[in-house]
């Protein structure tokens, strides 16, 4: 049977969770002392941070606690490359009941481990402390490379709204898991593993991107977000939001219609963004919308009724 984290103890239960743990050129001091040291050659860090709780953000009987290790790092990375950085470290804070079992912890670990290094950042630190409920904290931080940051708040009358990476696949896994199956599977995996497209931040950086954000809440709240920030109306062309078979068999199956997963589905950590018209899109973006003056967020040039994507405090919003 498997120990405990309390039967492991704290010290111990560090050096299982930190070995996990693999180095970078941008890591001058990683785990072990009292804080870690990485480079900054830019002179400016992108910062950013996440928390993940059990029974609200993941449930350990969906989800290994790989899952949830990737899905903790995906969260916040995804931020970084959002603003048109290159991530390069993880800090890490987990709050544990004492009857988790340490072999959990690894897992998680392993999960953060693996996400991190698939983008080039890695683990370099974190806390470890007994809680009521399981909750997993992840900083990330990123290099501009002597870029200025890509915001929210760049988007123009005239630009073209894009997107990168997937979205609604998380959302149409979760409401399959929901309702008690397992399958299709590609669907539930994108809820617990999801796949942000980290390289398309840097490269819309690189192609003079106007403004950026992550698709966590949400595309029609996201785009909410950029739109307001902006001063900017922005209208979302349906038309061009194709649904994949396996979400389009799984709303036919529930009784959902799988055009709300893709506008309102949340935690693909898909990039939307403004770019200039004339502006070739780099390689993975899509012409999704335009941007006019005026303000809120449309679709097909009509206003939406209904919820547009998550809200922590009240659930849909």
């Amino acid at each position: 049977m498997s120990e405990t984290v309390a039967e492991v103890g704290e010290f111990r239960l560090i050096e299982r969770f930190t070995r996990h743990f693999v180095t970078t050129d941008a890591v001058v001091l990683g785990p072990g002392d009292d804080a870690a040291v990485i480079t900054a050659p830019d002179g400016r860090v992108v910062a950013c941070t996440d928390m993940l709780v059990d029974g609200r953000h993941f449930r350990r009987d969906w989800c290994s606690a790989a899952d949830v290790g990737h899905k903790a790092a995906a969260a916040n990375l995804a931020d970084i490359a959002s603003m048109g950085a290159r991530p390069t470290a993880l800090l890490v804070a987990v709050s544990a009941p004492q009857d988790l079992p340490a072999e959990w912890l690894e897992g998680l670990a392993s999960g953060l481990a693996t996400e991190s290094a698939g983008c080039g950042a890695a683990v370099i630190g974190g806390d470890t402390t007994r809680g009521e409920q399981l909750t997993v904290t992840v900083t990330a931080l990123g290099d501009l490379e002597g870029r200025a940051p890509v915001t929210r708040g760049g988007a123009k009358p005239g630009d073209v709204l894009a997107l990168a990476g997937k979205i609604g696949w998380s959302a149409a896994g979760l409401n399959v898991l929901s309702r008690g199956f397992r399958s299709p599977g590609a669907l539930v995996g994108a809820y617990r593993r999801p796949q942000p497209p980290y390289a398309a931040g840097r490269d819309a950086a690189l192609m003079g991107v106007r403004a950026m954000i992550d698709i966590s809440d949400g595309l029609l709240a996201d785009v909410g977000h950029l739109a307001k920030a902006s001063g900017v109306a922005i209208d979302v062309d349906s038309g061009t939001l194709d649904i994949p078979e396996p979400m389009a068999n799984a709303a036919e199956a529930l009784g959902v219609e799988a055009r709300k997963w893709l506008l309102t589905g949340g935690e693909d950590h898909a990039l939307a963004a403004a770019f200039p018209s004339d502006v070739l899109l780099p390689e993975g973006w899509r012409r999704v919308g335009t941007i006019a003056a005026g303000a809120g967020v449309t679709v097909d040039g009509n206003r939406w009724t209904g919820p547009t994507g998550w809200d922590h405090f009240g659930g849909a919003e």
